[in-house]
């Protein structure tokens, strides 16, 4: 009963339910028959979502029992049940697709976090939550910002409210790629640019001091501090695709004669 119905004690009320019905069918008659079988009819308006949850815990529970749940009205009312559905590995792609569709958004943030759903459906989930950006409160940006996938944070950096794109530079899940392609977008803010070139952690990285050097906000003396630990060579190529102001160029090309790069 354990493998394949989920949590369930053997002592646990609804088998001792299910027992007694069994041994007293006079008892038994005003019961649902759906409960009289041996195997619990997840589908019968009985079932609560707690019960439904705790047979979900069981990560090898088959996908039959997933799709009875799915189909009770009354219990997938819940908004756990629906997160707990959609996640299950064993759950069918068509039901975690019309779920995942159903959920609200931090219910799909959720969902975009948890390690054990398909890569395929973060995607989605990712996705969905992208294009939900432009209707939520900033409140709520502020919050994904702050929890979301790597995806939505990179999404999050394009926020027109600096508190916003802030918050997802301290995403731990945000890749130095996002921040680079950013930076080498036409209309990425100079305030954006200036707080890269500040950040105490970003600031450091190799690739993103280059996209800062291509960057036309990179203030002067950043541009120079970073520009002193590129390669001549290297740097000769950066400042030539660069969309820095014509002086700010000309006064690194200086610099770095004088130091001896030619």
């Amino acid at each position: 009963m354990d493998s394949e119905y989920g949590n369930y004690r053997h002592d646990s009320p609804e088998l001792h339910a299910m027992n007694s019905e069994t041994e007293n069918p006079a008892e038994s008659s005003s019961q649902p028959q759906s409960s009289r079988g041996a195997s619990p009819d997840f589908t019968d308006s009985s079932l609560t979502a707690d019960l439904a949850l705790s047979v979900l815990k069981d990560r090898n529970v088959a996908g039959e029992v997933i799709e009875q749940i799915s189909r009770n009205a009354g219990v997938m009312k819940s908004r756990k049940l629906r997160l707990a559905v959609a996640g299950h590995p064993r759950t069918p792609r068509r039901i975690a697709l019309r779920l995942i569709r159903e959920l609200y958004t931090f219910d799909l943030l959720q969902f975009s976090l948890l390690p054990a759903v398909a890569s395929d459906l973060k995607r989605i989930a990712e996705e969905m939550l992208v294009a939900r950006l432009a209707s939520v409160s900033l409140g709520e940006r502020i919050s994904l910002a702050r929890r979301s996938s790597a995806r939505v944070a990179a999404a999050l950096l394009m926020d027109g409210e600096p508190r916003v794109w802030r918050t997802a530079l301290g995403n731990p899940r945000l890749a130095e790629v996002a921040i680079v392609k950013a930076l080498l977008r036409a209309n990425s803010g100079a305030p954006f640019v200036d707080a890269v070139s500040r950040h105490t952690k970003w600031c450091l990285r190799p690739e993103i001091r280059m996209a800062l050097l291509r960057n036309a906000h990179t203030p002067l003396a950043r541009a120079l501090e970073f520009a002193r630990g590129v390669p001549s060579a290297q740097l000769r190529d950066v400042l030539h695709t660069s969309r820095l102001p014509e002086k700010i160029k000309a006064y690194l090309g200086k610099e770095m004669k004088s130091s001896g790069g030619g």
